[in-house]
């Protein structure tokens, strides 16, 4: 193992007023160490890659809002180990945040689509699918972030072959 991981959630606060709060994850799979993509469509965002997410409603706080999205894409919810965030990515001028997650799975699982989504991928980490969502693609742009996920997906796929796991 040997790998700590470390630092913080990196953004900037929004202050107070209206703030359009969403919230993602990107799936991950110790078993085959691919992560999961869902293929949009129907918005402005048609056939983009994207991870599993959307708005958080009056009155959710960010894991309650992650859960019923999780549950509203891809039909239920999977056994998830562990979720840990590694951004909030904020937009002042737009009052916009967007908090993603990794969400640690053993093995990967079949999503019951909605309708937003017309098709998933399992991939690996060098092989993400094409067109990625825009702001998918500029959170899989930052070096420190691409980083945050190997350090995650290296310890938890050490763990279980460890059976344990340290994070300090």
């Amino acid at each position: 193992m040997g790998k700590e991981l470390r630092g913080r959630v990196q953004g900037r606060g929004l202050g107070s007023g209206n703030i359009n709060r969403s919230v993602g994850a990107l799936f991950f799979s110790t078993g085959t160490k691919r992560c999961l993509f869902l293929l949009r469509k129907g918005d402005r965002y048609d056939k983009t890659w994207a991870f599993v997410g959307g708005k958080v409603e009056t009155g959710e706080d960010l894991m309650s809002a992650l859960a019923r999205e999780i549950v509203e894409e891809i039909g239920f919810t999977p056994d998830i180990i562990r979720k840990i965030p590694i951004e909030r990515f904020t937009n002042e001028r737009k009052g916009f945040e967007y908090n993603t997650y990794v969400a640690i799975v053993t093995d990967e699982f079949i999503p019951e689509l909605n309708d937003e989504h017309s098709g998933y991928a399992w991939t690996t980490m060098d092989a993400w699918p094409k067109p990625l969502h825009p702001a998918v693609f500029g959170t899989l742009s930052t070096e420190e972030i691409i980083k945050k996920i190997e350090t995650i997906t290296d310890l938890f796929c050490d763990s279980t072959k460890t059976g344990s796991i340290n994070i300090a």
